[in-house]
């Protein structure tokens, strides 16, 4: 069995590559676009949304089959064609070039595959079955999902606007992890969870962060 290193990928403005216009490819560009990458498509045909997008001009479309060199510059490449040959090709090109790449035929043939996901704010949670099962780590994410309320988002943000200010605020690295930890501390949950949590004011961020430096 394969040991997947679970990362999270900034692809802010980077050259991410489709090479197919079906539905897998339009699942792929979904999440590409939300993260803000740069993305150019091969292929013949598009779906009606996916040529939408091009026309759109929010992705860039090259309108015809995929061919050796194509990978040259990519930050990371899907082979989401419904031939499984030409998706071998890519991965090998990808491979020689050291460009991360994903196959949707046959997940063992690329560098990285898509884990099943739920988003709610900051928070980001990633289900794999390393190939096992897709649908099953869906089954899985829509059980976490049922567990995870409202209140989660409300209270990340919370956390990061504490943990901005302490870094915009303090230079010394010792009184910074001290004053992080002490973020944890703070019994927001539950007051975001009984309905009486009234969001800080940068005033009260700042009041907080000198007074637990003081102690």
């Amino acid at each position: 069995m394969a040991y997947y290193v679970p990362v999270m990928l900034n692809c802010e403005g980077r050259n991410c590559l489709i090479i197919g216009g079906g539905q897998v490819a339009e699942r792929k560009v979904e999440s590409l676009l939300a993260a803000g990458a740069s993305l150019h498509i091969i292929s013949p045909i598009l779906t009606e949304r996916l040529l939408q997008l091009a026309e759109s001009e929010r992705i860039r479309w090259t309108r015809r089959e995929y061919a050796d060199g194509d990978l040259k510059d990519a930050f990371l490449v899907h082979a989401a064609t419904n031939d499984v040959q030409v998706n071998e090709a890519i991965a090998l090109e990808a491979d020689r070039l050291g460009v991360m790449v994903n196959v949707a035929s046959r997940g063992e043939s690329g560098s990285f595959i898509n884990p099943a996901v739920i988003r709610r704010g900051r928070l980001t949670l990633a289900v794999s079955t390393s190939g096992a099962g897709p649908l099953a780590a869906k089954e899985i994410c829509g059980r976490l999902e049922e567990q995870l309320g409202e209140e989660v988002e409300t209270y990340l943000e919370f956390l990061y606007r504490m943990r901005s200010a302490v870094k915009e605020q303090i230079e010394s690295p010792s009184m910074r992890r001290k004053i992080l930890r002490k973020i944890h501390e703070i019994d927001i949950l539950q007051d975001i969870q009984r309905g009486s949590y009234i969001p800080w004011s940068p005033e009260q961020i700042e009041h907080w962060i000198i007074h637990n430096q003081e102690e």
